[in-house]
């Protein structure tokens, strides 16, 4: 078996070993100078590589499509991959949230076992080569039995079968390009509408540059369509110089990448979840009462960061100069409304440059949800992020990449 797999990526050299060390000859194809670009970046350079929650959650984090991947999870799970890495000599740790990350907080580490693993599993590795058209062999009506690969140098190398493993459009400087889905229309499947996911907002408000990279560690947050809610979580968000990312935003935007292509929407921030609003009051009440001959402007910082105090004096629509104790009742609800319902207008998402996964891709009514062999072309699978799949930020999305090749992979090779 002639096996050429093309982007090494995470779903790509994870194929290339599974098949390699099942006996497949395989050839990895990769346009940059080195393996692993974007898998590299991930988690801050920490590289989240899975989530160790049950399979129940594992599935409910995933956003587009998820009874497709029943099969894949369940055929290379998530305790699957943790056993992959430590087998090959790299020590995991599990942080908040279930997140899997190599002991060493070293993105580089969890790259350097993969490609030990290929050198020790005898993948041919071409670096710097471009697969530029997958030409099938056989007559327009016949099912290929074969393919040619026209290499970047016109050159043009045989496989029997084909991953096409290229990635999205996100971070299109680590080579994520849309390679794939050219790829997937040549030959007639159809590719999804595209846009960036696991994203930072762009919000209209101005006071939020004043709080450029002031971090929030303990927030809630739902963004809602008028009346309808369209997320809600709990976590850490971050402010920027054109509106708000971090965690908890990055996996609101896998929900509401779409919807923000055709309308603005809005994002309500709860300051203080871990109070009610009737157990807020009472500390207000109860700030205020002891600093009752003090201007509002100097009681304001006993509840918020520093540079978050001013924005919450002047939304609270407060006088900065009033005495505590001339505040009123209405006055004092509208402050307590600021913390538990900060008001921001989302106007769209930033751009594939800064988004971690692309939404959309090939469609997988085109693909078999446990081989990922494409259904109308034998021998040609497509596996990671080039599909219609995407999750919640968690180590979810490397999880769809390491079971999509470990299906390709079987499924080539007879099994593993």
């Amino acid at each position: 078996m002639k096996l050429a797999v093309i982007g090494g990526g995470a779903a790509g050299m994870m194929a290339s070993i599974l098949a390699a060390r099942q006996g497949a000859d395989v050839d990895l194809y990769e346009k940059n100078e080195k393996l692993g670009k974007k898998l590299y970046i991930t988690g801050k350079g920490r590289c989240n590589l899975t989530n160790a929650c049950d399979m129940e959650e594992l599935l409910a984090s995933v956003k587009s499509n998820p009874k497709f991947l029943y099969s894949a999870f369940y055929g290379f799970t998530n305790q699957d991959v943790m056993d992959f890495f430590e087998q090959e000599g790299l020590k995991l740790k599990v942080e908040r949230g279930n997140r899997v990350f190599p002991q060493s907080d070293r993105s580089a580490d969890v790259l350097d076992t993969l490609k030990r693993a290929i050198k020790k599993a005898g993948v041919q590795v071409h670096l710097h080569t471009e697969v530029q058209k997958i030409q099938p062999v056989g007559g327009p009506d016949q099912k290929p039995s074969g393919f040619f690969l026209k290499l970047s140098g016109d050159k043009s190398v045989y496989a029997d079968a084909v991953f096409v493993a290229t990635g999205g459009l996100s971070y299109e400087s680590t080579g994520s390009t849309g390679d794939g889905y050219r790829f997937a229309e040549d030959f007639g499947l159809k590719v999804t509408d595209c846009c960036p996911s696991l994203v930072p907002f762009n919000i209209r408000e101005p006071f939020v540059k004043e709080l450029q990279g002031l971090s929030l560690k303990n927030v809630a947050v739902q963004v809602k369509d008028g009346k309808k809610l369209l997320f809600e979580d709990f976590g850490e968000m971050l402010f920027t110089h054109f509106g708000v990312s971090g965690p908890l935003i990055l996996s609101a935007s896998s929900v509401c990448a779409k919807r923000l292509r055709e309308k603005e929407l809005k994002l309500y921030l709860d300051l203080k979840p871990a109070l009610t609003r009737e157990q807020l009051d009472a500390r207000i009440l109860r700030e205020f009462d002891e600093s009752k001959n003090r201007q509002f402007r100097n009681v304001v910082p006993s509840f918020f960061p520093a540079r978050l105090a001013p924005v919450m004096t002047e939304q609270s629509g407060i006088s900065p100069d009033k005495r505590v104790h001339e505040i009123t009742k209405e006055e004092r609800m509208r402050f307590l409304h600021c913390m538990k319902e900060m008001e921001l207008t989302v106007t769209g998402l930033r751009g594939y440059n800064e988004a971690v996964i692309t939404k959309g891709g090939v469609s997988v009514r085109e693909i078999d949800p446990g081989t990922m062999e494409c259904k109308n072309v034998p021998g040609l699978y497509f596996i990671g992020e080039v599909l219609d799949l995407d999750a919640v930020t968690g180590g979810f999305n490397l999880q769809i990449a390491w079971s999509t090749a470990a299906a390709a992979a079987r499924t080539v090779t007879g099994g593993m």
